[in-house]
């Protein structure tokens, strides 16, 4: 049973079955794909999951996330049935420095999926959001768990402009999408996150080497703007966001014209006159 107020016809469950069928193969980065109707919170489950010794590979979609996290803490709800909402389990082979490019890879991975299958313009903003013109479409978290890496993604597919958790967001309905069934999403983003991390480890977890972080600079909706950088202690930086460097922290050029690295931040992107 569901406590969605939508019928099947409208909001369709996915299919254990299908998606084991379509995804896991011998050889594949995917060993196994639950789907649950109700939990918590994916990256929880599945990060006690990893410290028990799951396999990598593994993935975890909830029809229904009722304790979501994003960064910094902040919720992150959605109706049943009306995202995605899964958890990836990664045991990437390099060095720890380089793994901090696992969260824009799966983002890039995400926009690539949503553009081609949806035929949504899925930007990318820095570091772990996807956008749709300003409002956020998806969001990304990274969790390590032992020597592990959990990542998390919530994407909104059919959410009403009432059912938005908060004025910034959209969805994939709201934005017109081609395409809004689940199923074939979902599969699609799977299928990039593989290839871009198969290319990624095979170069040692060298952003440049394996294009990685080309691929992300051609599809980042921050280098180049205007941004306002929330950091830890309450700090306020101003600047103008010039790239992202080999380990995938945003390079900001401040209003005093010196260079700062960031590796965690809240950015906000800043219209001119701001």
């Amino acid at each position: 049973m569901t406590d969605s107020p939508y019928t099947d016809l409208e909001r369709p469950p996915l299919s254990q079955a299908a998606l084991r069928r379509a995804l896991v193969r011998p050889g594949g980065l995917w060993t196994s794909i639950t789907v649950v109707e109700r939990t918590g919170s994916t990256n929880a489950d599945l990060a006690a999951q990893a410290r028990e010794g799951a396999r990598e590979g593994a993935v975890l979609v909830a029809e229904h996330q009722v304790a979501g996290r994003g960064r910094l803490g902040r919720t992150w709800t959605a109706p049943p049935r009306s995202g995605l909402t899964f958890s990836m389990l990664l045991r990437p082979p390099v060095p720890a420095a380089r793994q901090g490019w696992v969260t824009l890879l799966v983002a890039l991975a995400a926009a690539s999926a949503v553009r081609r299958v949806s035929e949504v313009d899925a930007r990318l903003k820095w570091p772990n959001d996807l956008l749709a013109g300003e409002r956020k479409l998806a969001g990304v978290l990274a969790e390590r768990a032992d020597d592990a890496v959990v990542v998390g993604m919530g994407l909104n597919v059919s959410l009403r402009a009432g059912e938005l958790p908060v004025p910034a967001a959209t969805s994939l309905t709201l934005e017109q999408a081609g395409n809004a069934d689940r199923d074939p999403l979902l599969r699609a983003v799977l299928r990039e996150v593989e290839s871009h991390y198969r290319e990624w480890v095979a170069a040692g977890g060298d952003a440049d080497a394996s294009g990685l972080r080309a691929a992300y600079l051609a599809g980042c909706a921050t280098v180049g703007r205007q941004v306002r950088v929330e950091l830890p202690g309450e700090r306020i930086l101003r600047g103008t966001a010039t790239g992202v460097d080999v380990a995938g922290h945003l390079v900001v050029r401040t209003e005093d014209g010196a260079e700062e690295t960031l590796s965690a931040g809240d950015v906000v992107h800043v219209r001119p006159g701001e």
